[in-house]
């Protein structure tokens, strides 16, 4: 915490000491989110792109300076972060570019970004004295806590929609957490998750209102920057649920110029799936969010009511970047293409950004030769019926060389 200057509101600029069970604004309520400060100018006089390159630190604990948590407090096990980068031109060409990045943040423990900012929310739980850690999800954020909070001994209890892919359930039971599937929407888990934390004083690891999860998240982009040597690409492409994700882009793209790490900053695309788009028509209409629907199949991403709205907007305006919708079936189309151009496997939420890259190319908002990184935040075993449904059935065949004739033929495998 040495970094630390404190906590602002977003809405009124009042100041806060960062404690770390302190959500929100006392004045302004859920309104009242609150952003974690730095100081930039002592960071930039003790910290320097050498000094990280000869960091040992495991993960995306190397960025320990630019995280809002005590260096002396335990951190969970799990290695977090490290995920890999991938050049890929034949994917670019399918999306009209000469190339694309690929960021697999499926590769991370629980197999989603998501581990980034619940390792960060296990130790802000030890740091408040608190031994049950709590958020409500539609898969990832919980799937990321139960696993940090197992490995670090801390209790967790998990509320879920009852949409909730199978996968993503079975994870969170392996891994002991208290599982409370809701009845409702994912607008109704939270209601109750909040009211269940606020009665029984858990740790809030819902990284809509708690702001250093945020922080965690940004790591993945910090990450990036120096995976690339600091020559940042013209986009990083995201996709937007609760925009807390994109929102952590913009603080890390913050974090890089305020410390001279970066010489430019990237647009943001964000990417919200058709039948559930709030932050997008916010963005579009420079207006407040209006609560809608929650109807994709890209679970990850379908918050009707997303608590960090105003954050993700505010990221994406201040890189000169847009938002952008995409449909369910272009969701799946890309779920195939990225499997068979580059053998990643990622789920709806996690590949509707090159949805909406083939989108942006074609309205001619991305040009065919700039740089695009995206990011694919999590991996499509959370979601096979998603993946079955996009990629079809197998051949089903007698024992019998004949039978494998007719197949051989028809995909020209002779």
């Amino acid at each position: 915490m040495h970094y630390v200057k404190g906590l602002v509101c977003i809405s009124c600029q009042k100041n806060y000491a960062p404690e770390p069970d302190r959500y929100l604004c006392s004045s302004c309520g859920e309104n009242g989110l609150l952003d974690v400060e730095y100081d930039y100018s002592l960071l930039q006089s003790e910290w320097s792109p050498e000094q990280l390159q000869s960091s040992t630190a495991p993960g995306h604990w190397r960025y320990l300076p630019l995280l809002p948590v005590d260096p002396a407090t335990p951190r969970p096990p799990l290695r977090v972060g490290g995920t890999p980068l991938y050049h890929n031109r034949a994917l670019g060409e399918e999306l009209g570019l000469q190339e694309i990045i690929i960021k697999d943040e499926g590769l991370n423990p629980t197999a989603s970004l998501k581990d980034r900012a619940s390792s960060l929310a296990v130790v802000k739980a030890r740091e408040a004295g608190n031994n049950t850690i709590s958020c409500s999800s539609t898969g990832n954020a919980a799937s990321s806590l139960a696993g940090s909070a197992a490995a670090s001994g801390l209790k967790a209890v998990i509320f879920v929609p009852e949409r909730a892919p199978g996968g993503k359930v079975a994870q969170l039971m392996i891994f002991g957490a208290r599982v409370i599937s809701v009845q409702g929407s994912y607008s109704d888990t939270y209601e109750l998750s909040a009211a269940s934390i606020d009665r029984w004083h858990w740790y809030n690891r819902n990284a809509a209102i708690n702001p250093y999860l945020m922080e965690g998240k940004k790591t993945a982009v910090l990450e990036l920057a120096e995976q690339l040597n600091w020559q940042m690409p013209d986009w990083i492409v995201l996709t937007v649920g609760d925009g807390c994700t994109i929102a952590g882009a913009g603080k890390a793209l913050q974090d890089l110029r305020e410390l001279d790490f970066i010489t430019r900053k990237p647009r943001l695309l964000g990417v919200q799936a058709a039948g559930c788009a709030p932050i997008t028509r916010a963005w579009q209409q420079e207006a407040e969010l209006q609560v809608c629907a929650e109807d994709s199949l890209a679970d990850s991403i379908a918050v009707g009511n997303p608590r960090n709205w105003k954050k993700a907007v505010r990221a994406v305006r201040d890189s000169g970047g847009i938002m952008i919708n995409v449909e369910d079936e272009e969701i799946l189309e890309m779920m195939k293409l990225l499997g068979r151009k580059s053998g990643i496997f990622g789920e709806p939420a996690g590949v509707a950004g090159l949805a909406g890259i083939r989108r942006a190319v074609k309205a001619g908002i991305i040009q065919p030769r700039e740089k695009v990184a995206v990011i694919i935040t999590g991996n499509g075993l959370k979601d096979i019926d998603s993946a079955r449904q996009a990629a079809g059935e197998p051949y089903s065949l007698a024992p019998e060389i004949e039978a494998m004739e007719e197949v051989v033929c028809k995909e020209g495998l002779d």
